[in-house]
């Protein structure tokens, strides 16, 4: 590659999400601990590309999503397998794009009326873009230090989000520790999000996806005297659910631009650059 000749430009938006992806994100330690979040410019260059990516530029339409009612299985393994669910279920697809140790790209889309319940992402660093359609969204991120409930294992939580939103909008972004990391969507028309999790899920390193009930402020009472500031209905007592939680979804063939894995592909440039200036 020869000095002050620019690269090639991504083949796609999707390619350009991948390749920014990859320079941004770094895989998890041998020990399965997440990395740091990202510098806040790099994950704003990830938003604002998020932003200008359209239902057309990764294979859907507006009306992708039809209101069927399909079979699928999806728990806190995610994507672990398969059954037959009841009539009345509204299934959710997940359309798989890439995914390797330090970040994932895949889309969820759902049908009216259709649920995510309440859940964690530990360690992760997350941006979602609604490519299409409405829905609701409330979030929540733990008190610190960390408040108890007297009665039953029930953590407080502060409200962050509780609002429908509506594409075109800008991409969202949540933290390990901010931004509402803990988040429910109910979709309030057909709707695709567009989602980066970085790092991904993974059951082999502890990094499990939790899911809540989530119970008004003044429902429970604190452990000792806490006491909150400003409106109490913008706290919530969080507790985990212990027994496995299904949201029925089906896994579909994503149709858009397929990634051009490139896994040296910043090494291999370097060399290319040291060759090149050695003869």
């Amino acid at each position: 590659m020869a000095w002050g000749v620019p690269p090639r430009p991504p083949s796609s938006k999707v390619q350009a999400l991948y390749e920014l992806c990859k320079r941004t994100f770094s895989s998890p330690s041998a020990a399965g601990a997440s990395p740091p979040p990202p510098p806040a410019d790099a994950v704003r260059s990830i938003s604002s590309l998020m932003d200008t990516i359209t239902p057309a530029d990764v294979g859907l339409r507006d009306d992708s999503v039809e209101e069927d009612r399909g079979h699928g299985f999806f728990d806190s393994n995610f994507l672990k397998s398969s059954a037959r669910v009841a009539r009345w279920a509204q299934p959710i697809t997940y359309l798989h794009i890439y995914e390797c140790d330090a970040f994932s790209i895949g889309i969820f889309c759902l049908p009216t009326s259709a649920i995510i319940p309440l859940h964690d992402h530990p360690g992760m660093t997350v941006l979602s873009k609604i490519l299409y359609g409405s829905m609701h969204v409330k979030s929540y991120d733990w008190i610190e230090p960390t408040v108890l409930a007297s009665s039953q294992p029930a953590r407080l939580a502060m409200l962050q989000t509780d609002e429908v939103r509506t594409a075109p909008c800008q991409t969202s972004v949540l933290y390990p520790e901010s931004g509402g990391n803990m988040h429910c969507f109910t979709s309030v028309s057909s709707c695709a999000v567009l989602d980066v999790l970085a790092p991904p899920y993974s059951e082999d390193v502890g990094r499990i996806c939790t899911y809540f009930h989530d119970y008004p402020f003044s429902s429970l009472s604190a452990a000792g005297h806490t006491k909150v500031a400003g409106n109490p209905d913008s706290y919530a007592w969080l507790e985990a659910i212990n027994t496995p939680v299904n949201i029925y979804m089906r896994p579909g063939m994503y149709t858009g631009p397929a990634v051009q894995v490139k896994p040296n592909f910043y090494i291999a440039v370097a060399r290319e650059d040291v060759v090149e200036q050695n003869s």
